[in-house]
């Protein structure tokens, strides 16, 4: 466990935290005027490694040689020239900070952070976070890494879940959630949807699914898998034989199918570590191996166990005049769409990004990919 306090006077900023993996839906932006909820469970914290937040330089003024050394292949639109290693953290378990009067970074209906620390610590003044909570951002703070620093604090960690816990606990990321708008009475104006974290998942997969594809289509399995990638598979590769096949692999799952080209596997949501067998293919072997294309946990789970599991064995059929307490969730009426700020930045962020099929889909202008993607 840890507490991050004040750089300048060492006061406490927050509460005692343990680090989990980064959400892949961490710098998301969904929609247009929606209520997002908090990033991050209570008591935990995650770490960007990259440089993020203001300053931001536009890609004319960075260039190929410079980012590929950030670790990014392909243009971008900008980057930050911030600190790395930016902290986040829930609001609720933020102390002793202030908000910074006039701070607003451009929001219409909250903070935004896009021009720097809005957070101050009380004691001293020095600024330590952004708070960010304006209409479809996941609402979080943001910890300066060059102003606060972390400290070890009453209490230890308790060891990371092992694979076979995660699945009996059988939390699962459900497809559809309900959204409001931002500053709507509850319930006046809720709507379900497609699962913000699910878009912003799906974008990440299919930037590693089209590299994996090697320029041939690419099938998945049946089902919400199928909904879920192949309709934007189908647009962004060359239709027609020989096709790569897609699986989904895991624990509780047997091992990597022989004959699967790619397999869809979880991402530890505590380690952030890609699920591997326990008995990897012999290193002997000559076979290319699957490539792996990750997913976070409670996204994978759901695919792989898409029904609630039923507390009692059941047999037979229900009365057509049963009255039931627990109705299925009302699917969106709209068809999925992945997120394609996620896949762009993830496709840009993939070495393979430079051979040239890849790099023309990269330079795809954001609003003909989103009119392909959607």
């Amino acid at each position: 466990m840890f507490v991050f306090v004040c750089a300048g006077c060492g006061a406490e900023l927050t509460a005692s935290l343990s680090r989990v993996a980064l959400p892949v839906h961490a710098h998301q932006y969904f929609g247009n005027g929606l209520q997002l909820p908090v990033l991050m469970e209570s008591g935990t914290f995650a770490v960007e490694p990259e440089p993020w937040g203001p300053p931001w330089r536009p890609w004319d003024e960075i260039g190929p040689e410079e980012a590929a050394a950030r670790g990014i292949y392909a243009p971008v639109d900008v980057l930050s020239d911030g600190a790395p290693g930016a902290i986040v953290v829930a609001p609720g378990d933020m102390r002793g900070t202030v908000l910074i009067p006039g701070k607003r970074g451009g929001a219409c209906c909250g903070l935004a952070g896009a021009d720097g620390p809005n957070m101050a610590c009380a004691e001293c003044g020095l600024p330590v976070a952004s708070r960010i909570d304006d209409c479809s951002y996941w609402q979080a703070v943001w910890l300066a890494p060059d102003a606060v620093c972390r400290l070890p604090a009453d209490g230890c960690d308790a060891a990371p879940l092992t694979w076979a816990e995660l699945m009996a606990q059988g939390r699962g990321t459900p497809p559809f959630e309900p959204i409001t708008g931002w500053g709507s009475p509850l319930g006046s104006d809720l709507r379900w949807s497609w699962s913000p974290q699910w878009t912003a998942a799906a974008g990440n997969a299919l930037a590693h699914l089209v590299v994996a594809s090697q320029g041939r289509l690419v099938t998945v399995p049946r089902g919400l898998p199928e909904e879920v990638f192949q309709r934007t598979l189908d647009t962004l590769l060359p239709a027609g034989p020989p096709t790569r096949r897609a699986v989904l692999a895991g624990p509780g799952l047997s091992a990597f199918d022989a004959d699967a080209d790619i397999v869809l596997v979880p991402l530890h949501p505590q380690t952030g570590e890609t699920w591997t067998p326990a008995d990897p293919a012999d290193p002997a072997d000559p076979a290319t191996p699957a490539y792996p294309v990750p997913l976070p946990f409670g996204m994978w789970f759901q695919l792989v166990v898409p029904e609630p599991r039923l507390p009692v064995p059941t047999s037979g059929l229900m009365a057509a005049d049963a009255l039931r307490d627990d109705p299925p969730i009302p699917r969106p009426r709209d068809v999925f769409r992945a997120d394609v700020e996620a896949f762009r930045r993830t496709l840009a962020r993939l070495p393979a990004v430079r051979s040239p099929w890849l790099r023309e889909i990269a330079r795809i202008p954001l609003q003909d990919l989103y009119a392909r993607l959607v």
